[in-house]
């Protein structure tokens, strides 16, 4: 589903140059729900905005569902991103103003897809995270767990291959961090695929496969728990 191979990726100024990814490789199948931990600065992010088609590498090969990314124009990149891969940022990134059916709504517009199939989606989307009696909230209404609900709703609605999330539970207590751990690993139950960017080794645990990053490669295999439903390979720097 996702395979990246001898992946760089190096920032230049006019006196610094940074490698941000070194031969970073990585495959991941359908299915998986993938922890990623490593330290401040070692690339995860980096990792996570390539894989997400927000940022271009230096050289090496990522393929998407056999698709070699790095043959797509802006606008082929776009549309492969709004419509195989849901995002879920630490900072939830609500739009204030808009009420909880419309900040679901937003993603969908760029699709141009008719008002009642937009509906059943938001209110789908909704009711799996458990806020389907709020959706004329606004965000504020709401605590920082019901929020990172919403964003997780908003990225469900697209109906996404794969979920990259950044933090998820960055800016939740202990408990609400453990109530969005649950909701993702049952939508993982359900199917879709997931790579998970955490600090808390706790969390990470969790993940049925982890991958430790280091100075901008995977350099350590965590031991796999045992799946049922999923198969995991990791190809080594």
């Amino acid at each position: 589903m996702l395979q990246m191979t001898n992946i760089k990726k190096v920032f230049r100024t006019e006196v610094v140059e940074t490698h941000a990814l070194r031969d970073f490789s990585l495959t991941v199948n359908e299915g998986d729900f993938v922890a990623v931990t490593g330290p401040s600065g070692s690339g995860k992010t980096t990792f996570l905005n390539i894989a997400g088609l927000l940022e271009t590498f230096t050289s090496g090969e990522y393929r998407l569902d056999n698709l070699d990314v790095s043959r797509l124009d802006d606008n082929q990149r776009s549309r492969l991103r709004n419509e195989k891969i849901g995002f879920i940022f630490q900072s939830f990134n609500l739009i204030p103003d808009l009420n909880l059916f419309d900040n679901v709504d937003v993603p969908l517009r760029y699709r141009k897809m008719k008002s009642a199939e937009r509906k059943e989606r938001i209110e789908h989307a909704l009711e799996v995270v458990g806020l389907a009696s709020r959706m004329k909230h606004l965000p504020m209404q709401l605590s920082g767990g019901q929020q990172q609900r919403v964003a997780i709703a908003r990225a469900l609605a697209g109906e996404p291959r794969f979920l990259l999330a950044d933090e998820p539970t960055g800016n939740l207590d202990s408990a609400m961090a453990e109530s969005v751990m649950e909701l993702l690993e049952s939508i993982n139950n359900n199917g879709t695929t997931i790579i998970m960017v955490t600090h808390d080794p706790k969390l990470a645990e969790r993940a049925p496969r982890n991958i430790y990053v280091k100075d901008g490669q995977v350099s350590e295999r965590t031991k796999q728990k045992p799946q049922t439903n999923v198969h995991a390979s990791v190809a080594m720097a």
